[in-house]
C-alpha cells in the first residue's frame, strides 16, 4: 500500500499556521522549515504577511536571536520592498525590554533594507529612547527631527510624556504651545498624559480644568484612560464623593467602566474603613462582566489587613484560588506583614513555609518581612533558620533588622547562635 505524500505547505497556509501557533519556539521552527520533504534546490518563498507574523511573535516573547535571524533572511528578500512598519516593532521591542543598543542598530539598518526611514520609525526609537530613561538621549535625538520629516502628534506625546516623567510640567507645557504652533492637532493621549502629570503633581484643579478644555476647546472626548488617572488623582485625596461622581460620568459618556476604575474605587474605600461600599462595587463589578484580577483581591486583602481583619484576608485568599486567579507574591506579603505586626509569628511562618505549595516561591520582601517580624518579638532561633535560607537564596537582609537581631543576641547571652550568625552574615553583602 502506497503511502500518501502530505501535501506541501503554501505560503498563505504558512501565515495561518503562524498566527495559531501559540508557542513562539515551533512558530518559528516551523518558519524555518515549513516542508522538510521540499526539495532544498528550490527553497520556501516567505510572504511578507509570514515575516511580519514570526517577527511580531519573537518579540513578544523576547526570543532576539532568532527574531535577528528572520530580519537576516528578510534582508535577502528581492520580490518585494520591506515596509517601515516591521522595523517600528522591532525597535519598539527593543525599547521595552530596555535593550537601546539593539533598537539604535536596528535604526541605522533600515537603509540597508532599501527602506526609507519616515518619522515612524523616529517616533519609534524616540519611545524606545523614552522606555530607557535616556531622557538627555532623547533631547539630542530630537534636534535632527528635519531629516525624518514633520514631528506629529506621536513624537508631541513622547515629549510630552518624557517631560511629565522628569515631573517637569513647564516644559510639558511649552511642548504643547509648540504642537498647537505648528498645526499638529493634540489627541487624547496628549490630554492624558498632560493630567496624569497634574495628579501626579496634586494639581487637581488644573487638571479638572484641562479636562474641560479638552472636550469644549478641542471637541476631544475623555477615555478610561484618562478618566482612571482623574479618579486615581482624586482617591489620594481621600474627595470619595468626587471620585463617585467622575464613575457617573463615565457612565453618561457610555465610557465602559473597567478593573482599574473598579481597583481604584475599591482601594480608596477599604482605606478609609467603608467595607460594605467596597464590597458593593466588587458586586457593581462582577455583575456589569468585568472580571476582578489579582489587583482587585490583593486591594481587598490589603484593606481587611489595614483594619487586622485577618479572618476576611485568608477568605480573599481563598476566593482567588476558587475563581481561577492565582494570589502573587504581594498577596502573601501583605498578610505575613500584618500576622507579624500583631505577634502571631508562628502563624506567620507557617504561611511562608506554605507559600510553595500554594504555587508562589517568597521573594526577598518575604524574607525581609518575616525575618524582621521574627526579630521583633524575639525569636531569635526562627529568625536564624529564615536568615540563613536567606542567605543562601542570594537575598540581602536589611541592615537595621541585622542589628536588632544581633542585639537581641547579645542581650540574650547566645554566643553560641551570634557566632553562627556571624559566620553566616560573612557569606552575604549587607546593604
Amino acid at each position: 500500500m502506497a503511502t500518501l505524500t502530505p501535501k506541501p505547505i503554501s505560503p498563505f497556509r504558512l501565515s495561518s499556521l503562524i498566527r495559531l501557533q501559540k508557542d513562539p519556539t515551533l512558530a518559528f521552527q516551523l518558519f524555518q522549515n515549513p516542508n522538510p520533504t521540499q526539495n532544498p534546490r528550490k527553497p520556501f518563498r516567505h510572504s511578507l504577511l509570514s515575516y511580519d507574523l514570526i517577527i511580531t511573535k519573537l518579540g513578544r516573547a523576547k526570543m532576539f536571536d532568532q527574531m535577528e535571524q528572520v530580519l537576516l533572511q528578510l534582508k535577502q528578500e528581492r520580490r518585494f520592498v520591506v515596509p517601515e512598519f516591521i522595523f517600528c516593532d522591532v525597535i519598539s521591542f527593543y525599547g521595552r525590554a530596555r535593550l537601546l543598543a539593539r533598537a539604535l542598530q536596528t535604526f541605522d539598518s533600515i537603509p540597508s533594507f532599501q527602506c526609507r526611514r519616515t518619522i515612524k520609525s523616529f517616533n519609534s526609537l524616540l519611545d524606545a529612547l523614552l522606555n530607557c530613561r535616556e531622557l538627555e538621549k532623547m533631547k539630542n535625538f530630537f534636534l535632527g527631527v528635519d531629516k525624518y520629516g514633520c514631528p506629529d502628534a506621536c513624537t508631541y506625546n513622547i515629549l510630552i510624556s518624557a517631560c511629565c516623567i522628569n515631573r517637569n510640567l513647564e516644559v510639558a507645557w511649552h511642548v504643547f504651545d509648540e504642537m498647537q504652533r505648528k498645526g499638529v492637532r493634540p489627541t487624547v493621549v496628549t490630554f492624558g498624559t498632560l493630567i496624569n502629570g497634574l495628579c501626579l503633581d496634586f494639581r487637581l484643579e488644573e487638571a479638572f480644568e484641562l479636562k474641560e478644555d479638552m472636550m469644549r476647546v478641542f471637541k476631544v472626548k475623555p477615555n478610561a484612560f484618562l478618566y482612571t488617572t482623574l479618579l486615581k488623582g482624586i482617591c489620594g485625596t481621600g474627595d470619595l464623593s468626587l471620585a463617585f461622581r467622575i464613575k457617573e460620568e463615565m457612565v453618561g459618556h457610555k465610557i465602559k467602566l473597567d478593573t482599574a476604575v473598579y481597583n481604584t474605587l475599591i482601594s480608596a474605600l477599604l482605606k478609609v474603613g467603608r467595607k460594605e461600599e467596597a464590597l458593593g462595587i466588587l458586586e457593581e463589578m462582577k455583575n456589569n462582566g468585568c472580571k476582578p484580577n489579582t489587583v482587585t483581591y490583593n486591594a481587598m486583602i490589603n484593606g481587611f489587613c489595614g483594619e487586622s481583619n485577618l479572618e476576611e484576608a485568608y477568605r480573599v485568599l481563598d476566593e482567588m484560588a476558587e475563581k481561577g486567579c492565582k494570589p502573587n507574591v504581594i498577596s502573601y506579603n501583605v498578610i505575613i506583614g500584618r500576622l507579624c505586626k500583631e505577634g502571631k509569628w508562628s502563624e506567620a511562618n507557617d504561611l511562608f513555609q506554605d507559600m510553595p505549595r500554594r504555587g508562589c516561591s517568597p521573594d526577598v520582601v518575604s524574607y525581609r518581612t518575616l525575618f524582621d517580624g521574627l526579630c521583633g518579638w524575639m525569636q531569635l532561633k526562627e529568625a536564624a533558620l529564615i536568615l540563613d535560607e536567606m542567605i543562601f537564596k542570594g537575598y540581602v537582609p536589611l541592615r537595621a533588622s541585622i542589628n536588632k537581631f544581633v542585639n537581641g543576641l547579645c542581650h540574650e547571652g547566645n554566643t553560641e547562635l551570634l557566632l553562627e550568625v556571624l559566620t553566616s552574615l560573612g557569606k552575604g553583602i549587607l546593604k
